[in-house]
């Protein structure tokens, strides 16, 4: 990287500032199809998504990815990554949803609010869940023998909840051959340029439900805070 580029990447703590001290290791060269609106909702929702498929899920092409939560910032990401990766996709999203989920890519969409994913789908290699409110009982049934559940969260209102519910599931999943994990994403220069190919070539596209200036923040953070994103909301500086 040199002085001038135009980067992307995680700049550690902070938020809504005007300047950002980042470490290069964390930056990679922008996009050059992406404006920066674009490119800001990028990291941390696709670096989440990529490694938690492929490292920590071992996504081989050909396989069956379920997306639990494809709505969201890091879901639409997982949805359009394992497509680029070669995988057959079922996503699990909200009625108001369905139709954004079958335009970036998804194979099979089921609608949560009318129908039970974890009585619908079975054999699947990967569950990705990225909503975590459901019991291991119930998400084994999605997975094939030797399948694995990539748990990116955990049940909410609880301050512990994640963590218990993720340790309980662990240690449930370790009688038998399906398997769980939870997976917590970091910031590499090698996959943020993975992800620019993926942004350059077509293959993935930031899902922006809203861009705000920055007056609109406590706008933007009551409206994340509710938990009703349809996509990623990105604060222009």
């Amino acid at each position: 990287l040199s002085v001038g580029d135009e980067v992307f990447g995680g700049v550690g703590a902070g938020a809504f500032a005007e300047y950002a001290i980042a470490n290069p290791k964390s930056l990679a060269l922008k996009p050059a199809n992406l404006s920066f609106e674009e490119a800001a909702a990028v990291p941390m929702a696709a670096l989440t998504a990529l490694q938690a498929l492929r490292d920590a899920g071992g996504l081989e092409r050909g396989q069956h990815v379920v997306v639990n939560g494809a709505s969201g910032g890091v879901g639409t990401y997982a949805v359009q990554i394992a497509k680029a990766l070669g995988a057959e996709v079922t996503a699990v999203c909200s009625t108001t949803k369905v139709d954004q989920a079958r335009s970036i890519g998804a194979d099979t969409v089921i609608d949560y609010k009318n129908q039970d994913y974890t009585e619908m789908v079975r054999d699947a290699d990967i569950l990705f869940d990225n909503v975590g409110n459901r019991p291991w009982s119930d998400t084994s049934k999605v997975l094939a023998e030797g399948g694995i559940n990539v748990a990116v969260t955990g049940p909410k209102k609880r301050w512990l909840g994640p963590l218990r519910s993720m340790l309980f599931r662990k240690v449930q999943s370790r009688f038998g051959a399906k398997r769980m994990t939870w997976f917590t994403a970091s910031t590499t220069r090698a996959d943020l340029e993975t992800l620019a190919g993926m942004l350059e070539a077509g293959a993935i596209k930031p899902v922006i439900e809203k861009v705000y200036v920055l007056d609109e923040v406590p706008e933007a953070l009551t409206h994340l805070s509710q938990g009703h994103a349809k996509a990623k909301l990105v604060v222009s500086i």
